[in-house]
């Protein structure tokens, strides 16, 4: 979602802010802006447009001020424009805002009737408005905040400066990424950690109700009746470096090849080959409970959902319990039937994922014990869960996720040796023996990587397809589904992933000599039912592109191309099988022209409904 800046110090804070914001583009944006205060003064610069037309306008109109704040926004309530591009001012204060304000229509309405004219379309406007009054009542600019948050229903993180007290910048969340960072005579605030690492690791994770007033003298944080409240520093071990492209013409490329140190960072220090065994930092909910535990729901969304549904064929084969894969949009909308006795695992790369957090919620409600598989430390959902598995994949900038993907990936395949060893299901060797194959993981993701040059000639032959067909069988399925979501994302060509068993029930229809088909034709159980799968397409035409195991001679004979990937034990391949999937959904997306890191409509973190 929308990405947000703040500064208080004694450096032009315009610079500053200009840099954070370049660094929060991969949220996705569709307008940009900054107000700082000078000489008691705010000023404004506000555009529609990348953030390269704000630095435009800036040159033309520049401002100075040693607090600020900046502002990247991606539309939810008016159209991108100029006028709807944050910040938005009424009277003295200014204000930019992340989320929704469910009741702004109500608070509007009653603001017109007392005469306050409205400049844009958005619900972000009246929270300004809001402060603006209670300033004018004689409220102080905190009491005002205080107050004005009292009266709004919805979600934010946001940050507000006033003339009348203009040397405070104050911030403010609710179900919404908020982090502060502790600089040395200078603080930041921020939507998420890469827009300051460059000047801080030392960092406050904000929790929903928290008031921060940030000054030159420092930082204090309140709750929403006005007490003191405590936040500890935590040292974040992302470096600037690992937020930048590294040579990499593209973010998304960068995080494709980092998967073989991000895999194995995953699974670093948690292994115990000798004894066959998992165990995890911070997981908090102990082997008693496990192994009583009757019932896993995991909850995910997009990618992530995939991931899960991988999650369900280890954790059903290895663990022999029951596991159910929700939807995050669609889990609390019914009647879920969850109890002490389940163990709901939430999946979120971000952790602020507004349909996964509200799922947890649910699910703490009706008495599941709650377990996170997320990659961003402090984030709202692992503050809220029992315990918390981090992926440990390092900043993921590209929108549309890989890195995060295979890690979460990895994490279901630790988490199911952990359980099915606790729960008498896995045997110590049987247990040395996974681990065995996960070490040799990085390598054979680095092998499959080498054949980047092979995929984009591959790309090259069908970037002018304008749809596709992912195929797929048991524990690939959700690959299929994951290869079509990636091409589609960033390429903007329409794919479908399907389980293959399923084509004959309508996909088939679609089937002619313009229509390639990606089918995951690994070897297993369900090897020979792929293979007759190929040969339906083949006979209506269809163009087959293959991923099989590198020792599988036969099916080049059968198909019009080929993508080999190293062999490895049947849990593991899902992984290895989809980095050439990225990397050919990556080059299409290049030879078409589209944008990589920020496909339009997309957001990296959807924080609202």
């Amino acid at each position: 979602m929308c990405g947000i800046i703040g500064y208080v110090g004694k450096k032009d804070a315009v610079p500053l802010l200009m840099d954070g914001l370049r660094r929060l583009e991969y949220r996705g944006y569709d307008s940009a802006g900054i107000a700082v205060i000078g000489d008691k003064k705010v000023e404004v610069r506000r555009c529609l447009g990348k953030i390269a037309k704000l630095e435009e306008l800036l040159l033309k109109r520049p401002i100075r001020g040693e607090i600020g704040m900046g502002h990247t926004r991606w539309a939810t309530h008016g159209v991108p424009s100029d006028t709807n591009a944050h910040p938005h001012r009424a009277g003295s204060v200014v204000v930019v805002h992340n989320g929704i304000i469910e009741n702004y229509l109500k608070i509007k309405s009653s603001l017109i009737k007392k005469g306050r004219q409205f400049i844009s379309e958005t619900d972000t406007e009246i929270i300004a408005h809001l402060i603006d009054e209670e300033i004018l009542k004689g409220s102080s600019f905190e009491e005002a905040v205080r107050s004005t948050l009292a009266m709004v229903e919805g979600s934010y993180a946001l940050l507000v400066m006033n003339e009348k007290e203009p040397e405070l910048l104050i911030a403010a969340k609710k179900e919404s990424p908020l982090v502060l960072g502790m600089g040395e005579e200078e603080y930041f605030v921020a939507s998420d950690i890469p827009a300051i690492l460059n000047y801080t690791r030392r960092v406050r994770f904000l929790d929903d109700g928290d008031i921060t007033i940030l000054s030159p003298y420092g930082v204090t944080i309140k709750d929403q009746k006005g007490n003191l409240v405590e936040r500890r520093d935590e040292i974040i071990n992302w470096t600037p470096v690992m937020a930048e492209k590294a040579g990499y013409k593209h973010f998304m490329l960068k995080e494709i090849f980092e998967q073989p140190r991000a895999v194995l960072d995953t699974f670093r220090g948690r292994i115990q080959q000798e004894k066959g065994v998992v165990f995890f930092e911070g997981l908090n909910i102990g082997p008693d409970i496990l192994e009583k535990i009757k019932k896993i729901v995991i909850v995910a969304c997009g990618t992530s959902w995939h991931a899960a549904l991988v999650g369900k064929f280890l954790l059903e084969a290895y663990c022999e319990i029951p596991v159910e894969v929700d939807i995050g949009s669609e889990f609390r909308y019914r009647d879920p039937l969850v109890d002490k006795d389940t163990l709901l695992i939430a999946i979120s790369q971000s952790g602020e994922t507004a349909d996964t957090l509200a799922s947890a919620r649910e699910g703490k409600k009706k008495g599941a014990r709650l377990l996170a598989i997320c990659n961003v430390m402090g984030s709202s959902l692992v503050r809220y869960v029992d315990g918390v598995i981090y992926t440990r994949a390092g900043p993921e900038i590209g929108v549309a996720s890989t890195k995060a993907f295979t890690t979460q990936l990895t994490v279901l395949y630790l988490l199911t040796i952990h359980l099915g060893r606790i729960r008498r299901k896995i045997t110590k060797s049987h247990g040395q023996e996974m681990i065995q194959a996960l070490m040799q993981l990085p390598h054979l993701m680095e092998k499959v990587l080498e054949q980047d040059q092979a995929i984009k000639e591959l790309a090259k032959k069908y970037s002018k397809a304008q749809n596709f067909l992912y195929l797929g069988r048991n524990i690939y399925y959700p690959i299929a589904l994951e290869g079509a979501l990636k091409l589609k994302e960033i390429s903007y060509i329409h794919a479908e992933g399907y389980p293959a068993g399923e084509m004959k029930h309508g996909p088939i229809a679609l089937i002619d000599e313009t229509m390639p088909v990606v089918v995951l034709a690994m070897m297993g159980p369900a090897y020979d039912k792929i293979v007759n799968n190929i040969e339906e397409v083949q006979a209506r035409g269809g163009k087959v592109i293959a991923l099989c195991d590198h020792d599988n001679h036969e099916i080049e004979a059968k198909v019009a191309d080929v993508l080999k990937v190293p062999s490895s034990t049947p849990e593991l391949m899902p992984i290895l099988s989809s980095i050439p999937l990225q990397l050919f959904a990556y080059h299409v997306a290049v030879i078409r022209g589209t944008d990589v890191d920020q496909p339009r409509n997309l957001a990296k973190s959807v924080t609202v409904e």
